[in-house]
């Protein structure tokens, strides 16, 4: 029988063109499944899909988190240029970095005035900007 999240994930994969495999459409379900958007590591991902008692390896995780993005279905935001978080909403928009927590949330974009960028080099063209807002306790 076939869950409405795991259908939710199905239709999700099929506006991207991505055949739905079984590990695709569990950790689809996981992302998308309940309507909300995520912010997940690879690792958080593949925590989550042990929890509901699916058998997926973490680099079968990490490959498919990669599809996603190749097919627009996420993007990939990285922290300290190491960390990599996976985002379900794909607009552009801001993010909060919670230092403490290790954690990544949305942060609200309206606020957020960006008056000028600097000019391009020569023969490049400006593909994104990328906002994420470092926050810690107050001390």
């Amino acid at each position: 029988m076939i869950t409405a999240p795991h259908q939710i994930g199905t239709n999700w994969l099929a506006t991207a063109g991505l055949r739905p495999t079984r590990q695709r459409v569990t950790l689809a379900a996981l992302l998308i499944g309940d309507g909300q958007h995520r912010h997940v590591t690879a690792e958080s991902l593949f925590e989550a899909a042990k929890g509901e008692g699916e058998a997926v390896s973490l680099a079968t995780v990490y490959n498919t988190l990669r599809a996603f993005c190749d097919a627009g279905l996420v993007q990939e935001v990285t922290v300290d240029g190491s960390k990599s978080y996976f985002d379900t909403n794909t607009h552009d928009h801001p993010h909060f970095f919670w230092e403490d927590e290790g954690k990544l949330t949305d942060a609200p974009s309206e606020q957020l005035e960006i008056s000028r960028l600097p000019t391009a080099p020569e023969g490049s063209e400006i593909a994104s900007v990328d906002v994420v807002i470092r926050l810690r306790p107050k001390r």
